[in-house]
């Protein structure tokens, strides 16, 4: 090989070199934005849309109550359920819904609580959903005693078993003998408060995610996810009962409520 044309490929490896390091320098976003509020991949896909269009696709098994089968004993700690693709669904008040079915054990003193757990579902804080349930009571006959919308509670917790949204009921009935878990029309229509905000990212940031930026949203509810049920122990009380439901309302402040010395008694009386 002659030294011009060894000088030729040595000059062509060269260009091709620096082209790859300003396609690599041009690759590297000027914003960071944290992996859970970055968008999805394909933005024109809604996982919601998809799946409230696959649910309403399924072939109901069950419309009455006494068509479910309640063979499986409420879990003694929170057991984790998956609803969705593969589940069976119900059609209770023509409303299409996943579901749960238990035996409530006989042999514990009342009242006694019941923990839930709803997990965020979907790779994106931005674009997940939450599956949002109902629980209705039912004696032996599989009549219904008591029928709730489980309000849900925001809590980040140190490990994945305390982090979600969370709720409970009280069973106080001694006829209650099943439980059904499912979700209403109007759960499925609902959203759940959630303190995690982008408002710390930069402004171009959070514009460019189109996300509330008065620092915090709301999750919607959808119809399928992970739940968690089962009855009530110490780590999910302690969650739930520091689990935030909603913003706290504002107010004139501590100080204007004290009988201070340098406030008159008829200012004092106002407050």
């Amino acid at each position: 090989m002659s030294y011009r044309a060894h000088a030729l490929i040595t000059a062509l490896l060269a260009a091709v070199v620096l082209s790859g390091c300003h396609t690599a320098k041009a690759l590297i976003p000027k914003t960071l934005i944290p992996p859970n509020l970055r968008p999805t991949a394909q933005a024109d896909v809604d996982p919601l849309k998809q799946a409230q269009a696959q649910l309403l696709q399924a072939s109901p098994c069950c419309s009455s109550f006494a068509d479910f089968s309640y063979r499986s004993l409420l879990p003694w700690q929170p057991q984790k359920f998956t609803l969705g693709s593969g589940s069976m669904v119900a059609n209770l008040d023509g409303t299409h819904s996943y579901f749960l079915a238990f035996q409530l054990p006989t042999a514990l003193k009342l009242p006694y609580r019941v923990a839930l757990k709803s997990e965020l579902n979907g790779r994106w804080l931005h674009d997940s959903y939450l599956f949002a349930p109902t629980v209705v009571m039912l004696d032996a006959g599989f009549q219904p005693i008591d029928t709730q919308d489980i309000r849900l509670c925001e809590h980040m917790g140190w490990s994945d078993e305390t982090t979600g949204a969370f709720g409970s009921f009280k069973v106080a009935s001694k006829a209650a003998r099943y439980l059904l878990v499912y979700s209403s029309a109007k759960q499925q229509a609902g959203k759940t408060y959630w303190e995690q905000s982008p408002a710390a990212l930069s402004n171009s940031a959070a514009a460019t995610l189109q996300m509330n930026s008065a620092g915090s949203f709301s999750i919607p509810h959808g119809p399928d996810g992970s739940l968690w049920i089962g009855l009530m122990n110490d780590t999910y009380e302690k969650a739930i009962d520091s689990s935030v439901c909603g913003k706290s309302p504002k107010g004139d402040g501590l100080l204007n409520s004290l009988p201070l010395p340098w406030r008159s008694d008829k200012q004092h009386d106002r407050s």
